[in-house]
């Protein structure tokens, strides 16, 4: 009996604990966002202790890239369903690949007329965040409304997108829109394999690790050498300074084995890039301290 109590009192002590050390967390977080000049939204959480934490978790904001995260499941299920193959080759017309925006792949092969494995497309769009890799895979699988029905099918509510990288300009860069909350779960879900099969689980979390984009953003945070599985998203600003979105999404390692997902959202922002940038940064390594302090 006495035992039973005595069990009992450390099980609510190291509840007790680990909720003030949340809100720690959480105050910490609101004392590096309060000064900036944009609207934040971040979501953290323990893939193995199920620990979790949100400031406007729950607020719909601007995608940018990120959905190349949601493209990416799309086009991998249909790999698992045996609809395409990763080494299936796709002709690539030098019309598809437009001058005015983001692409590696276009620099690569500017004159284009040449033949890409969807293995191909998929590092360009996924780990070097090509646009023009991108809207081809949309074409390839049907467009927009093809992921809209996939994410929402794995149980994803929170998820509207309407628009490819070439529509995203004005007005539009706010449709394709998510939750930070959201942007976990379904992180989460990939994570634990209840999105794709194991091969191309792993695939995916490969090249998510192998981005070469945002490296000054969530990566600049956590120490050198640390793995982490992200997708970026950012805008452009407009005449007044304004830019519409910079987000950071990802699941990260830990040195005891252990992982945790942080999704960083941020919209309407009139900081300059750096000082943004170092938010998220800053950001990050509080979040990896918590966790690296935790029993």
């Amino acid at each position: 009996m006495i035992k039973n109590i005595f069990l009992t009192l450390i099980c609510l002590v190291s509840i007790q604990l680990k909720s003030q050390s949340l809100q720690q967390l959480k105050k910490d977080l609101q004392q590096i966002i309060s000064t900036k000049n944009a609207t934040f939204g971040i979501s953290v959480k323990g893939i193995e202790d199920q620990d979790t934490l949100s400031i406007n978790g729950n607020k719909r904001m601007p995608m940018m890239s990120v959905f190349k995260f949601h493209i990416a499941l799309t086009v991998l299920d249909l790999v698992d369903k045996g609809k395409l193959q990763l080494n299936q080759k796709f002709f690539i017309k030098k019309e598809e690949l437009l001058a005015d925006t983001w692409s590696p792949m276009r620099d690569e092969f500017p004159e284009g007329n040449m033949n890409l494995t969807l293995d191909q497309l998929l590092r360009y769009t996924v780990s070097h965040s090509d646009n023009n890799g991108c809207d081809i895979l949309l074409e390839i699988i049907g467009g927009t409304q093809t992921v809209q029905k996939f994410i929402n099918k794995k149980g994803i509510k929170d998820f509207t997108i309407r628009f490819n990288e070439q529509q995203m300009s004005g007005e539009n860069l706010y449709t394709n829109t998510t939750t930070p909350i959201a942007t976990t779960e379904l992180l989460e879900k990939f994570y634990k394999g209840k999105v794709l099969k194991e091969n191309t689980t792993r695939y995916l979390y490969k090249i998510m690790v192998e981005t070469s984009r945002g490296l000054t953003w969530m990566k600049a945070g956590l120490p050198e050498g640390t793995e982490l599985a992200h997708r970026t998203g950012i805008s452009g600003t407009d005449e007044k300074n304004l830019r519409a979105a910079m987000n950071d999404v990802g699941i990260v390692t830990l040195p005891n084995g252990k992982h945790f997902i942080l999704s960083i959202y941020l919209k309407n922002i009139t900081e300059d890039r750096v000082v943004t940038e170092k938010t998220i940064a800053d950001i990050t390594k509080t979040v990896w301290e918590y966790y690296l302090k935790k029993p």
